[in-house]
């Protein structure tokens, strides 16, 4: 699987977990994975599973982040799905190790054209840049 494949597969799995408690983690987790359709080799499941525990550990500050560089907006009043896309994003950006800054905006960019609305490439790109300033 490719590092975009695996990057959407975190993306999927942060967006199912805001639809769960916390204390449900393992079992979404163990349920994901049995669910796909190819087996994922066991170096793309560790990177999935790092990207997501390393967002879900870093959430306060995360959202604290989207919400001052997102003016007039806070995380409540955004979609699930770019709100998804923006703390795997902005983990990588901050907090990450292996992910270079135009790699982590791009991919979201792209990841926001393909499962959100119109304008969520702009506004994802836009906060973004905020982020690395």
């Amino acid at each position: 699987m490719s590092r975009r494949n695996a990057r959407k597969n975190a993306f999927f799995l942060l967006f199912q977990m805001d639809f769960n408690q916390e204390e449900e983690y393992e079992q979404v987790k163990e349920i994901f994975f049995a669910e796909k359709k190819e087996p994922v080799e066991e170096e793309d499941k560790q990177f999935i599973v790092n990207e997501v525990e390393g967002t879900r550990s870093h959430l306060k500050e995360i959202d604290l982040i989207i919400g001052e560089s997102a003016k007039g907006w806070n995380t409540d009043r955004m979609s699930k799905v770019d709100l998804a896309i923006l703390r795997l994003a902005v983990y990588e950006l901050r907090f990450g190790e292996d992910t270079p800054v135009g790699v982590a905006i791009n991919e979201a960019v792209e990841l926001a054209k393909k499962f959100s609305s119109d304008e969520a490439p702009g506004f994802i790109n836009g906060i973004l840049g905020k982020v690395v300033k």
